[in-house]
Protein backbone atom coordinates (compact mmCIF):
# COMPACT_ATOMS: atom_id res chain seq x y z
CA UNK A 1 0.00 0.00 0.00
CA UNK A 2 3.18 2.37 0.31
CA UNK A 3 2.29 3.27 -3.45
CA UNK A 4 -1.09 4.83 -2.89
CA UNK A 5 -0.69 6.11 1.07
CA UNK A 6 0.94 9.60 1.64
CA UNK A 7 0.76 11.25 4.56
CA UNK A 8 -2.11 8.35 6.06
CA UNK A 9 -4.52 10.39 3.30
CA UNK A 10 -4.53 7.27 0.97
CA UNK A 11 -3.05 9.66 -1.93
CA UNK A 12 -1.54 8.69 -4.76
CA UNK A 13 -0.11 12.11 -5.52
CA UNK A 14 -1.82 12.88 -8.89
CA UNK A 15 -5.10 14.09 -6.67
CA UNK A 16 -6.64 10.72 -6.29
CA UNK A 17 -7.41 8.96 -2.78
CA UNK A 18 -8.11 5.59 -3.35
CA UNK A 19 -7.96 4.76 0.48
CA UNK A 20 -10.37 7.34 1.78
CA UNK A 21 -12.58 7.02 -1.42
CA UNK A 22 -13.33 3.17 -0.60
CA UNK A 23 -13.88 4.26 2.70
CA UNK A 24 -16.45 6.12 2.13
CA UNK A 25 -17.70 3.82 -0.66
CA UNK A 26 -17.78 1.19 2.24
CA UNK A 27 -19.22 3.04 4.85
CA UNK A 28 -22.04 4.04 2.61
CA UNK A 29 -23.07 0.72 1.39
CA UNK A 30 -23.02 -0.51 4.53
CA UNK A 31 -25.73 1.91 5.71
CA UNK A 32 -27.63 1.40 2.26
CA UNK A 33 -27.49 -2.42 2.38
CA UNK A 34 -28.13 -2.31 6.48
CA UNK A 35 -31.49 -0.50 5.38
CA UNK A 36 -32.51 -2.81 2.60
CA UNK A 37 -31.82 -5.95 4.11
CA UNK A 38 -33.71 -5.28 7.60
CA UNK A 39 -36.78 -4.52 5.50
CA UNK A 40 -35.85 -7.98 3.38
CA UNK A 41 -35.92 -9.58 6.57
CA UNK A 42 -38.81 -8.05 7.97
CA UNK A 43 -40.82 -9.31 5.12
CA UNK A 44 -40.14 -12.58 6.03
CA UNK A 45 -40.65 -13.06 9.41
CA UNK A 46 -42.89 -10.43 10.41
CA UNK A 47 -44.87 -7.81 7.35
CA UNK A 48 -47.39 -10.31 6.23
CA UNK A 49 -48.95 -10.54 9.99
CA UNK A 50 -48.33 -6.76 10.64
CA UNK A 51 -49.24 -5.22 7.05
CA UNK A 52 -51.58 -8.18 5.43
CA UNK A 53 -53.42 -9.90 8.83
CA UNK A 54 -57.08 -10.31 6.67
CA UNK A 55 -54.83 -12.69 4.39
CA UNK A 56 -53.85 -16.28 4.83
CA UNK A 57 -50.04 -16.85 6.34
CA UNK A 58 -49.13 -17.95 2.62
CA UNK A 59 -50.45 -15.23 0.65
CA UNK A 60 -49.80 -12.93 3.66
CA UNK A 61 -46.34 -13.97 3.07
CA UNK A 62 -46.28 -13.51 -0.45
CA UNK A 63 -47.89 -10.16 -0.09
CA UNK A 64 -44.68 -8.91 2.14
CA UNK A 65 -42.38 -9.93 -0.32
CA UNK A 66 -43.96 -8.17 -3.09
CA UNK A 67 -43.57 -4.95 -1.13
CA UNK A 68 -39.66 -6.19 -1.11
CA UNK A 69 -39.78 -6.72 -4.60
CA UNK A 70 -41.12 -3.82 -5.63
CA UNK A 71 -37.54 -1.84 -4.45
CA UNK A 72 -36.02 -3.13 -7.24
CA UNK A 73 -38.61 -1.50 -9.91
CA UNK A 74 -36.86 1.48 -8.70
CA UNK A 75 -33.36 0.55 -9.13
CA UNK A 76 -32.92 1.24 -12.88
CA UNK A 77 -34.71 4.71 -12.84
CA UNK A 78 -32.28 5.27 -9.89
CA UNK A 79 -29.28 4.49 -11.13
CA UNK A 80 -29.75 6.49 -14.51
CA UNK A 81 -31.74 9.80 -12.12
CA UNK A 82 -28.56 9.74 -9.42
CA UNK A 83 -25.82 8.58 -12.23
CA UNK A 84 -27.03 11.56 -14.03
CA UNK A 85 -26.97 14.03 -10.67
CA UNK A 86 -23.45 12.94 -9.60
CA UNK A 87 -21.65 13.63 -13.69
CA UNK A 88 -23.47 16.68 -13.15
CA UNK A 89 -23.18 18.21 -9.25
CA UNK A 90 -20.38 15.57 -7.83
CA UNK A 91 -20.02 12.36 -6.98
CA UNK A 92 -20.20 13.72 -3.24
CA UNK A 93 -23.40 15.55 -3.47
CA UNK A 94 -25.25 12.09 -4.79
CA UNK A 95 -23.91 9.95 -2.12
CA UNK A 96 -24.87 12.12 0.64
CA UNK A 97 -28.54 12.53 -1.11
CA UNK A 98 -28.56 8.46 -1.35
CA UNK A 99 -27.42 7.87 2.00
CA UNK A 100 -29.95 10.76 3.52
CA UNK A 101 -32.84 9.45 1.11
CA UNK A 102 -32.34 5.90 2.44
CA UNK A 103 -32.10 6.62 6.19
CA UNK A 104 -35.51 8.95 6.04
CA UNK A 105 -37.22 6.19 4.08
CA UNK A 106 -36.33 3.30 6.38
CA UNK A 107 -36.88 5.39 9.92
CA UNK A 108 -40.50 6.36 8.41
CA UNK A 109 -40.88 2.48 8.03
CA UNK A 110 -40.32 2.12 11.52
CA UNK A 111 -42.81 4.50 12.07
CA UNK A 112 -45.76 3.11 9.98
CA UNK A 113 -48.94 2.48 11.86
CA UNK A 114 -50.09 -1.02 11.07
CA UNK A 115 -53.22 -2.59 9.06
CA UNK A 116 -55.00 -2.62 11.87
CA UNK A 117 -54.82 0.67 12.34
CA UNK A 118 -54.99 2.48 9.62
CA UNK A 119 -56.18 -0.18 6.94
CA UNK A 120 -55.34 -0.61 3.66
CA UNK A 121 -53.52 2.71 3.70
CA UNK A 122 -50.57 0.99 5.49
CA UNK A 123 -49.43 -1.34 2.53
CA UNK A 124 -49.80 1.41 0.55
CA UNK A 125 -47.62 3.82 2.41
CA UNK A 126 -45.20 0.57 2.98
CA UNK A 127 -45.21 0.25 -0.77
CA UNK A 128 -44.27 4.04 -1.13
CA UNK A 129 -41.37 3.72 0.87
CA UNK A 130 -39.70 1.07 -0.33
CA UNK A 131 -40.00 2.95 -3.77
CA UNK A 132 -37.84 5.54 -2.45
CA UNK A 133 -35.44 2.75 -0.40
CA UNK A 134 -35.01 1.05 -3.94
CA UNK A 135 -34.38 4.45 -6.07
CA UNK A 136 -31.83 5.55 -3.02
CA UNK A 137 -29.89 2.08 -3.44
CA UNK A 138 -29.57 1.85 -7.08
CA UNK A 139 -28.00 5.44 -6.50
CA UNK A 140 -25.97 4.75 -3.89
CA UNK A 141 -24.42 1.41 -6.37
CA UNK A 142 -24.01 3.71 -9.13
CA UNK A 143 -22.00 6.46 -7.17
CA UNK A 144 -20.02 4.85 -4.75
CA UNK A 145 -19.05 2.52 -7.90
CA UNK A 146 -17.50 5.07 -9.89
CA UNK A 147 -16.30 7.05 -7.32
CA UNK A 148 -14.00 4.50 -6.77
CA UNK A 149 -12.70 3.90 -10.16
CA UNK A 150 -12.29 7.24 -10.56
CA UNK A 151 -9.87 7.54 -7.37
CA UNK A 152 -8.16 3.76 -7.68
CA UNK A 153 -5.16 3.09 -9.43
CA UNK A 154 -5.28 1.11 -12.74
CA UNK A 155 -3.32 -1.99 -11.59
CA UNK A 156 -5.56 -2.34 -8.67
CA UNK A 157 -9.13 -0.99 -9.65
CA UNK A 158 -11.02 -4.33 -9.11
CA UNK A 159 -9.17 -4.50 -5.65
CA UNK A 160 -10.21 -0.53 -4.48
CA UNK A 161 -14.16 -0.82 -6.27
CA UNK A 162 -14.51 -3.84 -4.30
CA UNK A 163 -15.05 -1.95 -1.12
CA UNK A 164 -18.32 -1.35 -2.17
CA UNK A 165 -19.51 -4.93 -2.36
CA UNK A 166 -17.94 -5.41 0.92
CA UNK A 167 -19.51 -3.07 2.21
CA UNK A 168 -22.77 -4.64 1.42
CA UNK A 169 -22.24 -7.78 2.82
CA UNK A 170 -21.03 -5.59 6.39
CA UNK A 171 -24.28 -4.25 6.36
CA UNK A 172 -26.21 -7.75 5.37
CA UNK A 173 -24.39 -8.81 8.72
CA UNK A 174 -25.43 -5.79 10.96
CA UNK A 175 -29.26 -5.99 9.57
CA UNK A 176 -29.42 -9.65 10.19
CA UNK A 177 -27.51 -9.56 13.84
CA UNK A 178 -30.06 -6.89 15.01
CA UNK A 179 -32.50 -8.80 14.34
CA UNK A 180 -31.20 -11.87 16.68
CA UNK A 181 -32.34 -10.13 20.04
CA UNK A 182 -35.69 -9.03 18.37
CA UNK A 183 -36.79 -12.20 16.91
CA UNK A 184 -36.39 -14.10 19.73
CA UNK A 185 -39.26 -11.95 21.45
CA UNK A 186 -42.35 -13.19 22.26
CA UNK A 187 -44.45 -12.81 19.06
CA UNK A 188 -47.32 -10.20 20.31
CA UNK A 189 -44.05 -7.87 21.18
CA UNK A 190 -42.76 -8.63 17.79
CA UNK A 191 -45.73 -7.47 15.94
CA UNK A 192 -46.19 -4.87 18.01
CA UNK A 193 -43.41 -2.61 18.41
CA UNK A 194 -40.30 -4.90 18.55
CA UNK A 195 -40.03 -5.12 14.70
CA UNK A 196 -39.59 -1.27 14.23
CA UNK A 197 -36.36 -1.03 16.58
CA UNK A 198 -34.34 -2.02 13.46
CA UNK A 199 -35.74 0.14 11.61
CA UNK A 200 -35.06 3.32 13.67
CA UNK A 201 -31.69 2.37 14.31
CA UNK A 202 -30.99 3.14 11.03
CA UNK A 203 -30.55 6.94 12.09
CA UNK A 204 -27.36 6.05 13.94
CA UNK A 205 -25.41 4.74 11.22
CA UNK A 206 -26.48 7.07 8.47
CA UNK A 207 -25.19 10.11 10.66
CA UNK A 208 -21.51 8.21 10.66
CA UNK A 209 -21.92 7.88 6.91
CA UNK A 210 -23.01 11.52 6.10
CA UNK A 211 -20.41 12.75 8.21
CA UNK A 212 -17.54 10.58 6.77
CA UNK A 213 -18.87 11.40 3.08
CA UNK A 214 -18.36 15.22 4.03
CA UNK A 215 -14.73 15.11 4.27
CA UNK A 216 -14.35 13.03 0.67
CA UNK A 217 -12.66 15.39 -2.39
CA UNK A 218 -14.72 15.10 -5.44
CA UNK A 219 -12.40 12.96 -8.14
CA UNK A 220 -9.93 15.27 -10.06
CA UNK A 221 -11.45 14.34 -13.85
CA UNK A 222 -14.98 16.01 -12.08
CA UNK A 223 -13.08 18.76 -10.53
CA UNK A 224 -10.81 19.23 -13.99
CA UNK A 225 -14.49 19.41 -15.69
CA UNK A 226 -15.91 21.70 -13.62
CA UNK A 227 -13.08 23.92 -13.77
CA UNK A 228 -13.44 24.20 -17.31
CA UNK A 229 -16.97 25.20 -17.08
CA UNK A 230 -18.06 22.00 -18.61
CA UNK A 231 -21.80 20.72 -17.82
CA UNK A 232 -22.68 16.81 -18.20
CA UNK A 233 -25.64 16.04 -20.91
CA UNK A 234 -28.00 13.40 -20.44
CA UNK A 235 -26.59 10.59 -22.77
CA UNK A 236 -29.08 8.16 -22.31
CA UNK A 237 -30.34 7.78 -25.76
CA UNK A 238 -26.55 7.55 -26.96
CA UNK A 239 -26.16 4.93 -24.73
CA UNK A 240 -29.24 2.75 -25.75
CA UNK A 241 -28.63 3.59 -29.18
CA UNK A 242 -24.73 3.17 -29.61
CA UNK A 243 -23.94 1.05 -27.25
CA UNK A 244 -27.00 -1.14 -26.50
CA UNK A 245 -25.06 -4.60 -26.90
CA UNK A 246 -22.96 -3.72 -23.16
CA UNK A 247 -26.20 -2.57 -22.03
CA UNK A 248 -27.24 -5.60 -22.43
CA UNK A 249 -24.75 -7.74 -21.44
CA UNK A 250 -24.18 -5.98 -17.91
CA UNK A 251 -27.90 -6.45 -17.18
CA UNK A 252 -28.18 -9.94 -17.87
CA UNK A 253 -24.69 -9.81 -15.66
CA UNK A 254 -26.72 -8.04 -13.16
CA UNK A 255 -29.06 -11.24 -12.71
CA UNK A 256 -26.52 -13.16 -10.98
CA UNK A 257 -27.43 -10.62 -7.82
CA UNK A 258 -30.44 -12.52 -7.34
CA UNK A 259 -28.31 -15.39 -5.68
CA UNK A 260 -28.09 -12.57 -2.88
CA UNK A 261 -31.60 -11.71 -2.49
CA UNK A 262 -32.80 -16.00 -2.26
CA UNK A 263 -30.10 -16.61 0.45
CA UNK A 264 -31.11 -13.58 2.24
CA UNK A 265 -34.76 -13.22 1.79
CA UNK A 266 -36.79 -15.77 0.17
CA UNK A 267 -34.38 -19.22 1.90
CA UNK A 268 -34.96 -17.84 5.46
CA UNK A 269 -38.74 -17.20 4.56
CA UNK A 270 -39.06 -20.88 3.60
CA UNK A 271 -36.48 -22.41 6.22
CA UNK A 272 -38.77 -20.64 9.15
CA UNK A 273 -42.00 -21.47 7.50
CA UNK A 274 -42.45 -24.49 5.80
CA UNK A 275 -38.98 -26.25 6.57
CA UNK A 276 -39.83 -25.46 10.36
CA UNK A 277 -36.20 -24.63 11.10
CA UNK A 278 -35.23 -22.81 14.09
CA UNK A 279 -35.13 -18.64 13.17
CA UNK A 280 -32.41 -17.92 15.27
CA UNK A 281 -29.91 -20.77 13.84
CA UNK A 282 -31.26 -19.53 10.98
CA UNK A 283 -29.87 -16.07 10.98
CA UNK A 284 -26.90 -17.10 12.37
CA UNK A 285 -26.46 -18.52 9.24
CA UNK A 286 -26.68 -15.73 7.47
CA UNK A 287 -24.73 -13.77 9.43
CA UNK A 288 -21.62 -16.39 9.14
CA UNK A 289 -21.53 -16.57 5.43
CA UNK A 290 -21.55 -13.14 5.01
CA UNK A 291 -18.91 -13.03 7.40
CA UNK A 292 -16.51 -15.15 5.27
CA UNK A 293 -17.65 -13.26 2.36
CA UNK A 294 -16.17 -10.11 4.44
CA UNK A 295 -12.45 -11.84 3.79
CA UNK A 296 -13.48 -13.68 0.55
CA UNK A 297 -14.48 -10.41 -0.98
CA UNK A 298 -10.80 -8.79 -0.90
CA UNK A 299 -9.10 -11.70 -1.67
CA UNK A 300 -10.87 -12.62 -5.49
CA UNK A 301 -10.27 -8.92 -6.18
CA UNK A 302 -6.60 -9.27 -6.27
CA UNK A 303 -6.87 -12.08 -7.91
CA UNK A 304 -8.68 -10.27 -10.82
CA UNK A 305 -6.83 -7.71 -10.73
CA UNK A 306 -3.58 -10.24 -11.68
CA UNK A 307 -5.36 -12.81 -14.08
CA UNK A 308 -8.25 -10.61 -15.40
CA UNK A 309 -12.36 -9.92 -14.38
CA UNK A 310 -13.68 -12.04 -16.56
CA UNK A 311 -12.91 -15.31 -15.51
CA UNK A 312 -13.57 -14.53 -11.68
CA UNK A 313 -17.13 -13.39 -12.43
CA UNK A 314 -18.14 -16.35 -14.39
CA UNK A 315 -16.77 -18.41 -11.67
CA UNK A 316 -18.36 -16.48 -8.99
CA UNK A 317 -22.02 -16.32 -11.10
CA UNK A 318 -21.99 -19.95 -12.06
CA UNK A 319 -20.67 -21.20 -9.05
CA UNK A 320 -23.26 -19.33 -6.72
CA UNK A 321 -26.12 -20.30 -8.71
CA UNK A 322 -25.53 -23.82 -9.07
CA UNK A 323 -24.71 -24.24 -5.10
CA UNK A 324 -28.04 -22.63 -4.40
CA UNK A 325 -29.74 -25.64 -5.51
CA UNK A 326 -27.34 -27.54 -2.91
CA UNK A 327 -27.79 -24.67 -0.40
CA UNK A 328 -32.38 -25.36 -0.82
CA UNK A 329 -31.74 -28.81 -0.67
CA UNK A 330 -29.48 -28.63 2.63
CA UNK A 331 -32.07 -26.78 4.47
CA UNK A 332 -35.14 -29.20 2.95
CA UNK A 333 -32.88 -31.91 4.23
CA UNK A 334 -33.07 -29.90 7.52
CA UNK A 335 -29.42 -30.81 9.07
CA UNK A 336 -27.99 -27.55 10.15
CA UNK A 337 -24.84 -28.87 9.89
CA UNK A 338 -24.97 -28.93 5.78
CA UNK A 339 -26.76 -25.40 5.74
CA UNK A 340 -23.99 -23.81 7.99
CA UNK A 341 -21.09 -25.58 4.84
CA UNK A 342 -23.23 -24.82 1.41
CA UNK A 343 -24.49 -21.46 3.02
CA UNK A 344 -20.53 -20.24 3.54
CA UNK A 345 -19.60 -22.30 0.40
CA UNK A 346 -22.38 -21.23 -2.05
CA UNK A 347 -22.68 -17.53 -0.62
CA UNK A 348 -19.34 -17.00 1.53
CA UNK A 349 -16.94 -18.03 -0.87
CA UNK A 350 -17.94 -18.77 -4.21
CA UNK A 351 -20.45 -15.73 -4.85
CA UNK A 352 -18.07 -13.67 -3.02
CA UNK A 353 -16.19 -14.10 -6.66
CA UNK A 354 -18.70 -12.20 -8.43
CA UNK A 355 -19.60 -9.97 -5.76
CA UNK A 356 -16.21 -8.20 -6.19
CA UNK A 357 -15.66 -7.81 -9.95
CA UNK A 358 -19.73 -6.37 -10.01
CA UNK A 359 -18.56 -2.99 -9.38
Amino acid sequence: MDGYVQNGRGSTGDGKTPVRAAVASWIGSVVEYYDFFIYGTAAALVFGDVFFPDTDPATGTLLSFATYGVGYVARPIGAFFMGHIGDRYGRKRVLLLTVSLMGLATFLVGCLPTYDAIGVWAPILLVALRLLQGFSASGEQAGANTLGLEHAPDTRRAFFTSFTLNGTQAGLVLGTAVWLPIGAMPEEQLNSWGWRIPFWLSAVVVAVSVLIRRRLAEPPAFEERRAAGETASVPVGPLLRDHWPAVLRVALAALASTVSTIFAVWALSFATGPAGLDKTTMLWVSISANLVALLAIPAWAVLADRIGRKPVFVFGALGSGLLMFAYLGAIEHGSYLLIFGAAILMSGVVYSAMNAIQP
